[in-house]
């Protein structure tokens, strides 16, 4: 897998992760909506006194699957689907902020039921619950779809029968299973072509569905926000915003604009816009923010998204399970301040130590005891997937300015960074110089030449280099 698919890869969970975030100030009215050319922002609040950046039942229940998933298991089997519906209750008696109604009444009935049989109770719950309502095609198990792809990535077959297995838990209605079906399938294929086509799957569901795509790409996302609790209407306000998007942040953006379930439509956009632009593309100031059950943030859900991705397996220096990498042995412990800036110090991951700054902006794999860094808040410790190899970014000029502007902003909170690599040669001289340009208002060659100055050892790829020089285009 290259990192580009990698990345793509984490952009899934980080991408419906910040959807959710960002939808649930304005769930069902929670808040008036923000006005036309209004940003939405991650105010937390909503139906459950959420805390800013912090996600709710859509992202919860996924991570329960995504923790499976990093295990390297086989979400078609039912030994890894009673431990997704343990990992189901065990979520529902922390007792969640806000929980389906559906969901609500499937895991309800089963408390204190144990692992072994529980995917095949939940089940017949969730059928019993259809034959006596009619009414199980809620949005609740497409919310939380994403990481069923991760677990079987270029495997289209593999994919339809684990998305409808983990959606038939607690979500009996065909409907349910379809709409699961066609997400996923379009969440593989942006992973690994970086193309939006959610007609990919149409061969695995029923026939009513190229019409209902055929509308969502007519309309806009509001024309469903009242009945988008409906699976059907819920996928079409999400596909809407996503096909007529330029880019990850304005579909989001779109989506919640629509109103109505704006968190669970803003997360199931987010994890078919974050297989399209990867994680990487996941702005700097929502990732700082990000957070929810069970006690995880933005690094802990690109750990699982990796290790799905990888069935399970670390790479070659133990990333990102490792408590330290150990290839990073002798990285330089010194640091340099940026020549247009003090405040920020430029160095190596050898300069990773407690003390050294208020915050910490890392551009490189960390080892899973390295960040946050002792002493240093977790929104404080930002990292970011760059990777100083030729054409192995997915939007460098984009992302360098966002990473300049996380710095921009930490500076402006009143905190020293520290921006650091491995060993300071690559990617720390050039975000340095994309900081120096923006602060400063000079071109970015400028800015470079006087990083070069004070990083005399700094040698970045001829890619990086052009991915910088971009960012004035």
């Amino acid at each position: 897998m290259t990192y580009v698919n990698l990345d793509r890869a984490v952009g899934v969970l980080v991408g419906a992760a910040a959807g959710d975030a960002l939808g649930v100030p304005y769930e069902y009215g929670s808040r008036p909506l923000p006005r036309p050319g209004e940003e939405a922002r991650m105010l937390g609040g909503g139906l459950g006194d959420y805390a800013p950046g912090q996600w709710s039942d859509d992202t919860e229940m996924a991570c329960v699957i995504a923790e499976i998933a990093a295990t390297g298991a086989d979400l078609r089997d039912e030994a890894a689907l009673d431990r997704v519906a343990a990992g189901f209750l065990r979520w529902y008696d922390d007792g969640p902020a806000d929980v389906g109604n559906q969901t609500r009444a499937v895991l309800g009935a089963l408390r204190g039921t144990a692992e072994a049989g529980a995917a095949a109770k939940m089940r017949a719950r969730a059928a019993e619950l259809h034959a006596r309502s009619g009414r199980t095609a809620g949005n609740g198990s497409l919310m939380r779809t994403g990481p069923a792809v991760l677990a079987h990535l270029g495997d289209p077959e593999a994919i339809a029968q684990a998305a409808r297995a983990v959606s038939g838990l607690t979500h009996h209605d065909p409907q349910a299973g379809d709409a699961c079906v066609l997400w996923c399938l379009a969440i593989d294929h942006a992973v690994r072509t970086g193309e939006l086509d959610v007609r990919v799957g149409l061969g695995y569901v029923g026939p009513q569905w190229p019409a209902l795509l055929d509308e969502a790409e007519r309309s806009t996302p509001d024309r469903y926000a009242a009945n988008n609790g409906w699976v059907v209407a819920a996928l079409q306000a999400a596909w809407s915003a996503v096909a007529q998007a330029d880019g990850l942040e304005a579909g989001l953006q779109a989506a919640v604009h629509g109103g109505g379930d704006t968190d669970t439509v803003a997360a199931i956009a987010g994890a078919l816009l974050g297989a399209r632009y990867g994680g990487s593309m996941v702005p700097g100031r929502w990732r700082r923010l990000l957070q929810g059950w069970p006690g995880l943030r933005a690094r802990d859900l690109t750990r699982l998204a990796v290790l799905a991705a990888r069935r399970g397996r670390p790479d070659g220096d133990g990333w990102p399970s490792a408590p330290t990498i150990q290839a990073y042995a002798g990285s330089p412990r010194a640091t340099v301040p940026h020549p247009d800036d003090p405040g920020v110090l430029l160095g190596a991951v050898g300069a990773l130590r407690p003390g050294v700054a208020d915050a910490v902006v890392s551009l490189c794999r960390l080892g899973a005891t390295q960040a946050p860094l002792a002493g240093v808040p977790a929104p404080d410790h930002v990292e970011v997937w760059i990777t100083d190899r030729d054409d192995a970014n997915l939007d460098l000029p984009g992302l360098l300015a966002d990473t300049a502007s996380v710095i921009r902003d930490l500076r402006e909170e009143g905190k020293t960074v520290l921006l650091h690599c491995v060993f300071a040669e690559a990617r720390t001289p050039i975000v340095a110089a994309a900081y120096g340009a923006l602060v400063t208002g000079s071109t970015p060659e400028a800015a470079l030449r006087r990083v070069r100055a004070v990083l005399p050892s700094a040698r970045p790829a001829p890619s990086i280099v052009a991915g910088l020089l971009a960012m004035a285009e």
